[in-house]
């Protein structure tokens, strides 16, 4: 295998944890909220304006990543220090109990722990699925098809859009995006048009499952639906890809890529069987929630446990460097930043709903414009700021809606990033390693066609179920 390669296959796996979830991930806490918390009301105090302040400049910190290097963790774990020390020291000086202020607190870590769980569970099988080569073995069989750029413009959407339907949208991207780059390097409009494309595929296959993405994940969790009723998402998601794909379907070369030589890259022993145990852990969450109506993570782990189990097993068999197995080293390798980004979001949203700035917002939102309008602008809110935190906001705020409501804010969260390459953590992760072919300004131009595909699944959307 040559150098490229190995660096391909490097930059694959190391991406590939990175957002397990941002949809095969399965566990945002319960944001079920099952218990009320009365808040501060002190939204107009200056302490609370300045903990506001806080977020939007940690936010920003975390929005500039690509051009800082800072990881996306560091600051919003110190904004949510700053933010719940202000919150205790005003709950003090209000005379509320420090018992309710401790309540509220672990309240949020109840909520994270379980979300750090299943992340880790799920991001644990995709590590050792990419280091069982199941991902690599993929990537190396499409290039052998040697499709024409138009096919393959289309294959590639299509595997992105099922995958991250059990993926997630970034790892989703990520590994077809090497199928793009590897044919396409001599085709910078390709790339530039393909990865658009990838994007959208993996935000609008990741909007109608449950395990597609984590404001899903949330979503279902939270009681807001139950695991059958995501697939009402299916239609509206399929319009939203293909929209856009169909109008960029012209501007692609109808011609035959030049295909690079390299040798077909086998997996590695108990590589599908790893698969195989992933598909019976998810079916193990799904059945934990449905059926003994226990929080998702706990199934995670029986299936976590299985995996070692079966490690052992590897390891008892193949002892040479090559093919050993250690499940440990595939959990020491979890995307920790991502893991730590989470803690910051979601103790800092929920101090800054505690202190009262979430009630505040739903009743701007929901109460005066709507929840049909709120919804869709939340969409469009989640292609300028993370999906996740934004999403987190709405469930916190609780806002009264039916399943019709509950679902559309689902699909506008979920498909809203397309509109900007800077939207999804996909886009942001394809624009590292297009080499320049793909950027900002060129997914822009693209945008009125993005926006047209998200306006079609909305109207699908209340076309059929509406």
């Amino acid at each position: 295998m040559g150098s490229s390669h190995r660096i391909e296959k490097e930059e694959g796996s190391n991406l590939a944890r990175a957002l397990v979830f941002l949809s095969l991930s399965l566990l945002l806490p319960e944001v079920a909220f099952a218990e009320e918390f009365q808040n501060l009301g002190l939204t107009g105090a200056q302490r609370g304006i300045y903990c506001l302040l806080i977020f939007v400049i940690a936010y920003a910190f975390v929005m500039t990543e690509e051009f800082t290097h800072l990881r996306k963790s560091k600051p919003v774990i110190l904004a949510a220090g700053i933010i719940w020390a202000q919150v205790a020291y005003m709950a003090s000086t209000s005379n509320v109990p420090s018992e309710q202020v401790h309540q509220a607190f672990e309240h949020d870590l109840k909520e994270y722990a379980e979300l750090m769980l299943f992340l880790l569970v799920a991001m644990t099988y995709i590590n050792a699925m990419a280091e069982r080569n199941v991902f690599e073995a993929l990537r190396s069989w499409l290039v052998s098809r040697k499709f024409g750029y138009r096919k393959l413009f289309w294959i590639t959407g299509v595997i992105t859009f099922f995958l991250s339907s059990v993926a997630d949208n970034l790892t989703s991207a990520l590994l077809v995006g090497a199928v793009v780059m590897a044919v396409g390097a001599n085709s910078p409009k390709f790339v530039s048009l393909g990865f658009i494309n990838l994007v959208i595929a993996a935000n609008a296959g990741g909007a109608f499952s449950p395990f597609g993405d984590i404001t899903t994940l949330m979503v279902w969790q939270a009681g807001r639906a139950e695991f059958f009723d995501f697939f009402m998402l299916f239609v509206p998601s399929v319009v939203n890809f293909v929209v856009p794909a169909a109008m960029m379907h012209f501007a692609i070369p109808d011609e035959l890529p030049s295909f690079p030589e390299e040798d077909q890259v086998q997996m590695k022993p108990g590589a599908l069987v790893i698969c195989g145990l992933f598909i019976l852990t998810i079916a193990i969450a799904v059945s934990f929630k449905q059926f003994l109506h226990l929080p998702p993570f706990m199934g995670m782990m029986v299936g976590l446990s299985i995996l070692m189990f079966f490690g052992y097993r590897l390891k008892m068999i193949f002892h040479d460097a090559e093919d050993r197995f250690d499940v440990f080293n595939n959990v020491r390798d979890a995307e920790w930043d991502t893991l730590l980004f989470f803690f910051g979001v979601v103790f800092a949203v929920g101090g800054l709903g505690y202190i009262g700035y979430l009630e505040l917002a739903s009743i701007a939102m929901y109460d005066g414009l709507g929840a049909t309008t709120a919804n869709i602008l939340i969409g469009i809110l989640s292609a300028i700021v993370d999906n996740i935190p934004v999403m987190f906001a709405v469930l916190n705020m609780n806002p009264d809606m039916d399943l019709y409501q509950w679902m559309l804010v689902t699909l506008t969260a979920g498909v809203g990033g397309s509109m900007l390459s800077v939207g999804s953590a996909a886009g942001v992760a394809l624009m590292g390693t297009s080499r320049g072919m793909y950027t900002f300004f060129s997914h822009i131009k693209w945008t009125p066609a993005v926006a047209a595909g998200y306006a079609a699944s909305i109207l699908t959307h209340y076309w059929i179920n509406g």
